[in-house]
């Protein structure tokens, strides 16, 4: 499996690269009210409205960084309410995108925690000298919160 790997906080964190549509700069972002402050709003993409994750502020409670290696990585995104639908986009923004590598490269270090509202957090490998942190893009968003930003498509009425 291939992974994209990412600096958030100082530290390094992987998506699984089937998931990444494709990697952005810096876009900016409609902020959307009364959302978590992980929450950067929303921006267009390809004609679509796509929520803007912070991931400083997801995984790590940083205040954001902004370099000029900056990137949203723009992933397919399957919401639990949803699990039919065809996948969502989700934009995460990360400090510093550094590379694609293969996971069989990589030593599993530690499998996913379970941690209790953290259930992005997948498994610990090491991978030529670097522990390198798994995210589970499904489990980004609160459950509440993705029925919020995704909502259900609803049925037309008959004429």
């Amino acid at each position: 499996m291939q992974l994209l790997t990412f600096t958030v906080a100082g530290q390094t964190y992987a998506i699984e690269s089937r998931r990444v549509v494709e990697v952005l700069p810096l876009v900016p972002a409609r902020p959307i009210p009364r959302t978590p402050h992980f929450v950067r709003g929303i921006f267009t993409y390809r004609g679509r409205l796509v929520p803007l994750i912070d991931l400083g502020l997801r995984l790590a409670d940083a205040a954001p960084v902004e370099r000029l290696s900056t990137r949203v990585i723009v992933v397919h995104y399957h919401p639990a309410a949803a699990p039919a639908s065809p996948p969502a986009l989700l934009g995460l923004v990360a400090e510093h995108v550094v590379s694609i590598c293969s996971s069989e490269q990589a030593d599993v270090v530690a499998p996913a925690f379970a941690i209790p509202d953290a259930g992005f957090l997948g498994r610990l490998l090491r991978i030529r000298g670097r522990t390198i942190q798994v995210i589970e893009a499904d489990q980004l968003l609160p459950a509440t919160l993705a029925a919020g930003l995704f909502p259900a498509p609803t049925a037309e009425p008959a004429s």
